[in-house]
């Protein structure tokens, strides 16, 4: 359930119509996360409200885009909406993970929100172990993506001039039968879930992923937040003078909230 975020001048719900929603999949690395991270960073985008459900952990921190002193007592929750009207952009930011069982219910809530807030179509980032890759595709790029039957209809043209690579379907049986093929996202949380339910209700979704592995995952956010902007052109790709070589990844802005993602540094106590 969507609530308004109150700034002092009454709720009223904010009007999505049209919008592309962009949300991450909690899966391996958190490599959706911080993709979105530099998505609101970089836009400042505004939090215009909250997504309550009781299909996440509880949690609560400051302001992880805190840029002064004055904003960062202000508190952030596990599922927050961002807003830039100006690019027809919502923002979906998960910041917990699931509680066991409750994909499903996650996943028919928000459907049934993109459903009544008209949003145009849903771009899914999220990420798969990349060491359950089959041989197929070990081969060229890590990035992969995924459209539903209608939005296949819209974009799927300009998927092709990219020359991105679909997601391959693999097979059920491995080693007994090649001849059925599956879906298979280990390590992509609710990805399938939500992919194959958006499917069935004709909601316009694409999911865009990368291969990768626990560890440093902000290299690969980069990678997937670019893959992104190669589609949608969130911001523009600027030519560095110094090799006259395009760097986008400069581009994004880091949010404060990432000198912590390693924890603090060990207390000179200890030696």
């Amino acid at each position: 359930m969507f609530i308004p975020c109150d700034r002092g001048g009454g709720s009223a719900v904010p009007d999505f119509k049209g919008f592309t929603l962009l949300m991450p999949a909690v899966s391996v690395g958190n490599v959706g996360q911080l993709a979105i991270d530099l998505v609101i960073s970089t836009l400042d985008m505004t939090k215009v409200g909250y997504f309550y459900t009781d299909c996440l952990v509880p949690m609560v921190g400051n302001n992880p885009y805190a840029t002064a002193e004055e904003n960062s007592v202000e508190l952030s929750i596990n599922a927050e909406v961002y807003s830039l009207p100006s690019k027809k952009l919502v923002v979906l930011q998960i910041r917990s993970p699931f509680i066991k069982n409750k994909y499903r219910p996650f996943c028919e809530t928000l459907l049934s929100w993109v459903k009544s807030s008209k949003c145009a179509r849903v771009v899914l980032l999220s990420s798969s172990h990349a060491y359950q890759r089959d041989d197929e595709q070990l081969l060229g790029t890590p990035l992969r993506y995924l459209l539903t039957p209608d939005l296949e209809k819209a974009v799927g043209g300009r998927m092709k001039e990219l020359n991105w690579k679909e997601m391959e379907k693999v097979a059920a049986y491995p080693g007994i039968s090649n001849t059925d093929k599956v879906l298979h996202i280990p390590g992509g949380g609710i990805t399938k879930l939500l992919f194959t339910e958006s499917c069935s209700e004709g909601i316009q979704m694409a999911v865009l992923l990368k291969f990768c592995s626990e560890g440093d995952n902000i290299p690969d956010a980069f990678v997937l937040v670019n893959y992104l902007n190669e589609w949608l052109q969130l911001i523009k790709s600027e030519v560095s003078t110094s090799n006259n070589s395009t760097d986008p990844s400069s581009q994004w802005k880091i949010p404060s909230s990432w000198r912590l993602l390693f924890g603090n540094g060990l207390p000179p106590a200890l030696f």
